[in-house]
């Protein structure tokens, strides 16, 4: 369809004019302009007149949002968006109103857009965190896994229910069970909810960590963002090359600030016991017990322990 302004434009031209009312004839009769005329006999057509560019619009968005192509490829003149009328009392005075409302296609992205804002990762794969989440598939992978996926469930509800409190998880299990897509199911959810949260790679943290020690503002940036965020996910703890500066300084302030404030998960292939010795040992001062308890004394009373048992997944999409 012509836009309404070029008609317009032209009306000096009589054969535009007589397309013009041709036009207008053609609007009246459209079934959304007379459905719009019986809900509001209030609105004559004389006062339907003062309003032809909107009524246009309204006609044509609509036809667009009928055949929708595809939030992408969206002809409205305001991409995601359609044109929506009401009829409004003002003063004692009847009149029609134009605003722009955003389809379910826009209401949808914007939802998804604000889940990605909330969510931060620091060397995880993104793809795990953009994946779709399916409750049935994620408990239908391995049946020995149920007993750890009801747990994860019950928390996601309890948060959702009652709201954060300091208790984390810890979750751990052997290579490829499906430890960090849990713990990005958890995230997805609770970001669903509102929290922000940020989950973290440990090898890799650790080793980067080397690199960005020198520039005081980016590694107290990286800090405050850990220590600050609704949900701390360490993934894969345990199998960094730890050195004293990145465990005591670093790694230990974090959790020093976060332990009795917010919620920090973690994944692991050691149990408890296991972890304590791996951060007693570091490349450079070699075993320190009493520094690796002095850790997990942040940890461990802040979380619960969850064991997951299954099956290799790594082919299958974990």
């Amino acid at each position: 369809m012509e836009s309404m302004g070029e008609v317009l434009r032209s009306m000096n031209n009589p054969a535009l004019r007589r397309r013009s009312r041709d036009l207008e004839q053609q609007l009246f009769g459209d079934p959304l302009v007379k459905q719009l005329q019986a809900e509001h006999p209030e609105l004559d057509e004389s006062r339907l007149r003062l309003h032809l560019s909107e009524l246009y619009q309204y006609v044509g968005e609509s036809r667009n949002c009928a055949n929708c192509p595809g939030l992408e490829n969206c002809p409205n003149n305001f991409p995601g968006h359609y044109s929506k009328l009401a009829v409004e009392t003002v003063n004692g005075k009847t009149d029609l109103y134009e605003r722009k409302t955003p389809c379910n296609l826009q209401v949808a992205k914007e939802m998804q857009d604000n889940i990605k804002r909330r969510i931060r990762s620091f060397y995880v794969d993104e793809r795990v965190l953009n994946g779709g989440y399916d409750e049935i598939d994620i408990m239908g992978k391995d049946p020995r896994r149920v007993t750890a996926v009801n747990k994860i469930f019950d928390y996601i509800a309890e948060v959702k229910e009652n709201g954060l409190t300091s208790k984390g998880i810890y979750l751990h299990g052997s290579f490829g069970t499906g430890k960090t897509f849990l713990m990005c199911y958890l995230l997805h959810e609770l970001a669903v909810a509102g929290y922000s949260g940020v989950i973290v790679y440990m090898p890799d943290f650790i080793e980067d960590l080397k690199s960005i020690m020198t520039d005081g503002q980016k590694l107290k940036e990286t800090v405050d963002t850990l220590k600050s965020c609704d949900l701390l996910i360490f993934d894969d703890i345990g199998a960094e090359n730890l050195n004293p500066w990145a465990r005591d300084h670093v790694l230990g302030a974090i959790l020093n600030y976060r332990m009795n404030r917010k919620p920090t998960f973690y994944t692991s292939n050691y149990p408890l016991d296991g972890l304590e010795k791996h951060l007693s040992f570091t490349s450079k001062d070699g075993e320190e017990v009493y520094k690796g308890q002095r850790l997990m004394n942040r940890i461990a009373p802040f979380v619960d322990v969850i064991p997951l048992h299954g099956d290799n997944q790594r082919g299958a999409g974990y």
